[in-house]
């Protein structure tokens, strides 16, 4: 028989083993940066080849906006308002990796000053660099490029999207 909840023990161990055997979904959270100029700051870590969004995975039980605030303060010692969010995207099986849910948020524009004074903060980054929003989307791998180009598309018209690997779904 089913415990019910007006057993709480039974029923916090029923659904306790109802969670232990539900699928996990690896989440990314990555920022849109620009400058006065509008350019867009890309990243190049250092543990994959390749130009990036700001941002990471997130961590167990915290928030996508959380772990995109964490991921820059620890990356490039920066403490950012996420404005709105762009796109989320469902991203299939990969090598060797399962699927994942990827968030783009809008962090909005930077002085000059705090521009100009960005650097890589610990050891996951190499580099990092302003580009011209065509550039990034030139420069930005397969699926991410795709994201990036569907979030420019909202910072446009302001209707955040949802992707499946990169494309809009009607």
């Amino acid at each position: 028989m089913r415990p019910t909840p007006a057993d709480p023990d039974a029923w916090n161990a029923y659904l306790a083993e109802g969670n232990a055997t539900q699928a996990r979904k690896r989440v990314a959270a990555d920022v849109i940066l620009r400058d006065v100029a509008g350019h867009i700051l890309l990243v190049k870590p250092t543990y994959k080849p390749g130009w990036d969004l700001p941002g990471g995975m997130a961590e167990a039980n915290e928030s996508p906006d959380d772990a995109a605030r964490r991921e820059l303060r620890e990356e490039i010692g920066l403490d950012v308002t996420l404005h709105r969010l762009l796109i989320v995207d469902w991203v299939a099986p990969h090598g060797p990796w399962d699927d994942q849910i990827s968030f783009i948020f809008d962090g909005g524009t930077l002085g000059d000053a705090v521009a100009t004074g960005l650097r890589p903060h610990d050891h996951e980054l190499s580099a990092l660099r302003f580009a011209p929003p065509e550039e990034a989307g030139e420069i930005l791998r397969d699926g991410l490029g795709r994201r990036y180009k569907a979030a420019l598309k909202v910072l446009e018209d302001g209707v955040p999207r949802y992707l499946q690997n990169g494309v809009k779904i009607a």
